[in-house]
C-alpha cells in the first residue's frame, strides 16, 4: 500500500538530502544561492553510482543514454490524470526534462527556478518539464507558491516508473536522482547529464544553449 504524501514526509526527505530551510520563496522573490555545479555526468541504470556527499547510492534500472529513445511510461499530471511522457511530443517542440529528487528541498529548488526564470526566453520554443516524486498535489503547491507557470510539472509517485525505466531511481532513498536531459523532436535523447554528486546543481545553462542549438537547426 502506498503512504500518502504528507508534511512529514516533506520534512524526511529534507532531513535525508542534509539540507535545510526548505520553504519556497515565490516568483521574482527567489533568493538564489551559490552552489557547487557538477562538471560531468554520471551514467543511469542498474549498477551505477551517484554519491550523496561522498557516500554511494545505487541506481536501478534500465539506464538511457544519449542516442536513446524516451521511453514510454504514464506519469502523472497535476489534475492526476496519467500522460505517456513519451508523448509530450505532441507539442511539436524540444523539450528540456528535469528531473530532482524532491521540490522541497533548496537545491531541487533552486534548479527549478533555474529552468523557469533564467532560460533567456527559450521558455517560448521549447517544453519546459520537471519530474520529481513528489506527489501531484504537492507539485501543484509547490508551482502555486513559487509563481511558476511556464513548466510542467509530472510526478513519478506512482512506483517511480520513469525512473526504473530510464534507470534514474535511487534504491536506498527511494527518490530519483538528479539530471537534466534534451528531447528532440523525434523524441530522441539528445542531451543527459545525471550530476554524479546529488548535491550538486546540473549544468543548466549548458542544457540550455543545447537546447537553443536544436531549435536554431530545425
Amino acid at each position: 500500500m502506498r503512504r500518502p504524501y504528507s508534511g512529514i514526509m516533506g520534512t524526511m526527505l529534507c532531513l535525508l538530502l542534509g539540507l535545510v530551510g526548505c520553504q519556497t520563496t515565490g516568483g521574482n522573490n527567489f533568493t538564489y544561492k551559490s552552489m557547487p555545479v557538477a562538471d560531468g555526468t554520471a551514467v543511469a541504470g542498474e549498477g551505477n553510482k551517484i554519491l550523496f556527499k561522498g557516500s554511494p547510492l545505487a541506481l536501478a534500472g534500465s539506464g538511457v543514454k544519449i542516442g536513446d529513445t524516451l521511453r514510454d511510461v504514464k506519469v502523472a499530471q497535476n489534475d492526476l490524470s496519467l500522460v505517456n511522457i513519451g508523448e509530450t511530443k505532441g507539442s511539436g517542440k524540444v523539450r528540456i526534462i528535469s528531473v530532482v529528487p524532491s521540490l522541497d528541498t533548496p537545491v531541487c529548488e533552486q534548479q527549478t527556478h533555474i529552468l523557469s526564470e533564467r532560460n533567456k526566453g527559450l521558455d517560448r520554443m521549447v517544453e519546459l518539464i520537471t519530474v520529481s516524486i513528489d506527489t501531484p498535489f504537492a507539485q501543484k503547491r509547490f508551482a502555486g507558491e513559487a509563481k511558476i507557470a511556464n513548466v510542467t510539472f509530472l510526478s513519478d509517485y506512482r512506483g517511480a516508473e520513469f525512473g526504473k525505466t530510464h534507470g534514474l531511481f535511487l534504491e536506498g532513498p527511494s527518490l530519483l536522482t538528479r539530471a537534466v536531459m534534451v528531447i528532440d523532436k523525434t523524441n530522441t535523447v539528445r542531451y543527459l547529464q545525471i550530476t554524479p554528486e546529488l548535491t550538486q546543481l546540473p549544468d543548466m545553462e549548458e542544457a540550455f544553449q543545447f537546447a537553443r542549438r536544436l531549435v536554431t537547426e530545425s
